[in-house]
């Protein structure tokens, strides 16, 4: 009889500053497939769950699919989504019969109403049911919040190693083959964790360059010279406000856990000793705007860093269009593109129709607390249902679906007014509705870094725009009620 390993997952990353809650509307929206589903759901999709099937097919091994659920980030989950999403979990696991493994692509900063570690809880409880010989392995996103309670017995976990995030498919690779050769006996993984109380700033934390890049080259040089099996830093989600909140280095080595616990001391004091480099380089929205406008030719992409959708922000924030509007980007020779999330002005488009002057309030739709709507008067350009495939590197072949979608003409702004909150990864955003990024000034993605994989290619240059909202860049301006303290760079007097 061939092996059978069981695939699960349950997985978003939550954002306790936002006024979103997560329901079961956002993972039916995202995805929610289950049983056989799973093996036809993902298309050419370059994520964890295709790349465990084509590990386990090429293998021999037989997947035993049970659910994968996927809600963009958001806010907290609502206590009743959670329990729902866990015990059809390990209902179908208790039901998959005889298995030899367990994979579940998770998150790692994934928190619900009264839990702030769910993923700790689903790896927990998992554990229990599953029997104590057959090992489970996890992948984690690199902005996972990692805690002691996911570290159990026979379980290990594997994190992304990029950011922005281009391994994906990777990882899930790396997890299923790791999980394949501890069924073989050739490997026994066993887990050591490290953590500092700090959070970073997801615009300067990348892999590619900046601070933590030496950090990830000793976690490289550590797996190529077969001192370790996996080394995963985790910068963790910033805009996670929960207990033990910071930096984790999380190794996994070939039965040796003093070895892994030295290899995760000396990558997280790495990072705790280089923390004062860690401040983002970031502009003024208006700054941002002027040099964009100023430059007759060539692309300027600016983050807006405050209302980032993919960490969780309503991406509903007007700062960056009525700030154009202000500076006189509709006047200019040469246009602007960005997104805005509202629902309701998408449907007051749609129903003008295509050509239809509109006045519109956008903003604000899902955040009404944070700010006032502005009002634009323009042409609807373009409508379409919102559905397109990314493209670039990183979660390519994944369908996004924005819902009613109308690009509105503001002079020469070009508006992409969508009804879901979506990240804002990928230009096929934009070249979905008729709109080439190379032909404008300035194009502006709500998003803390990914984005720059993305545009690097055809912009001239890249600026990090200090904009407000639950996603806000600069770790100073956040503030923590919840987490544990003292915590860098909050609290930095604590630490001189």
């Amino acid at each position: 009889m061939p092996l059978r390993v069981a695939i699960g997952s349950i997985k978003q990353e939550t954002n306790t500053f936002t006024p979103l809650k997560t329901t079961m509307a956002n993972f039916e929206r995202n995805r929610l497939v289950r049983g056989q589903e799973m093996f036809t759901a993902f298309g050419k999709a370059r994520i964890e769950i295709p790349a465990i099937l084509d590990v386990l097919g090429a293998a021999g091994v037989e997947a035993v699919p049970l659910m994968a659920a996927q809600a963009g980030a958001s806010g907290e989950l609502t206590r009743e989504t959670f329990e729902a999403l866990l015990n059809e979990l390990l209902d179908r696991l208790a039901k998959a019969g005889p298995l030899d493994g367990v994979l579940l692509p998770l998150h790692g900063a994934l928190a619900a109403e009264g839990e702030p570690d769910g993923d700790g809880v689903i790896i927990e409880a998992v554990r229990k049911l599953a029997p104590a010989h057959v090992p489970i392995g996890v992948s984690l996103d690199l902005h996972g919040h990692i805690t002691p309670r996911m570290l159990q017995p026979n379980t290990f976990l594997v994190g992304f190693q990029e950011y922005p995030h281009i391994d994906i498919y990777e990882t899930g690779e790396r997890t299923a083959r790791l999980l394949l050769d501890t069924l073989a006996g050739r490997r026994k993984p066993v887990m050591a964790l490290a953590k500092r109380p700090m959070v970073l700033s997801a615009s300067i934390a990348r892999t590619t360059d900046g601070p933590l890049k030496p950090a990830v080259e000793a976690a490289r040089t550590m797996e190529r010279s077969g001192r370790v099996l996996h080394a995963s830093l985790f910068p963790v989600q910033p805009w996670l406000d929960v207990p033990d909140l910071g930096f984790a280095a999380l190794v996994c080595a070939d039965g040796d856990v003093g070895v892994a616990e030295a290899a995760a001391e000396e990558l997280a004091e790495m990072v705790w000793r280089d923390r004062a480099k860690f401040e983002p380089d970031l502009v003024s929205i208006e700054d941002a705007i002027r040099t964009g406008l100023a430059d007759p030719e060539g692309l300027t992409v600016v983050g807006d860093l405050g209302d980032a959708p993919s960490g969780g922000a309503p991406a509903d924030n007007p700062t960056v269009l009525r700030t154009l509007l202000k500076l006189g980007a509709h006047e200019a020779s040469r246009p602007s593109y960005l997104g805005l999330c509202d629902a309701p002005a998408a449907r007051q488009a749609a129903s003008a129709g295509i050509d239809a002057e509109v006045t519109l309030k956008v903003g604000h739709s899902l955040s009404p607390a944070d700010g006032e709507p502005l009002a634009i008067t323009g042409r609807v350009v373009t409508l379409s249902d919102g559905v397109y495939v990314q493209r670039d590197a990183g979660a390519r072949g994944v369908v996004v679906r924005n819902g009613l979608t109308a690009v509105i003409a503001i002079g020469s702004i070009r508006l992409i007014l969508r009804s879901h909150p979506s990240r804002e990864w990928d230009t096929e955003m934009y070249r979905s509705v008729g709109l080439e990024p190379t032909a404008a000034a300035l194009v502006f993605a709500k998003s803390p870094s990914h984005f720059r994989h993305s545009y690097a290619p055809i912009a001239k240059r890249i600026l990090m725009a200090d904009t407000p909202g639950p996603t806000c860049a600069n770790m100073r301006k956040l503030v923590f009620r919840k987490a544990t303290r003292p915590l860098y760079p909050q609290d930095e007097a604590a630490f001189a």
